[in-house]
């Protein structure tokens, strides 16, 4: 049996999540009670999405290059 990568929390499928609920709410066809739901998920994975944005932009700042040209994690303790 072929196992498959739970993509689920993934950033790319949080964005694909985010634009689903976008159309639905620009449609206009979904219920008032409908609509704060969806309204809500949207915001909470808004959130998650600028969260690892945030840790994805530190780690790369905290990237550098060591005397042979390699990258390297620089946990800043080092001089």
């Amino acid at each position: 049996m072929k196992k498959t990568k739970d993509t689920s929390g993934t950033f790319e499928f949080s964005m694909k999540r985010l634009e689903e609920i976008v159309e639905k709410l620009e449609t206009g066809s979904v219920s008032l009670d409908n609509a704060m739901e969806l309204y809500e998920e949207g915001v909470n994975i808004s959130k998650q999405c600028m969260n690892k944005l945030k840790q994805a932009e530190l780690k790369l700042k905290k990237l550098s290059k060591d005397t042979d040209g390699n990258f390297e994690l620089f946990d800043g303790t080092e001089e």
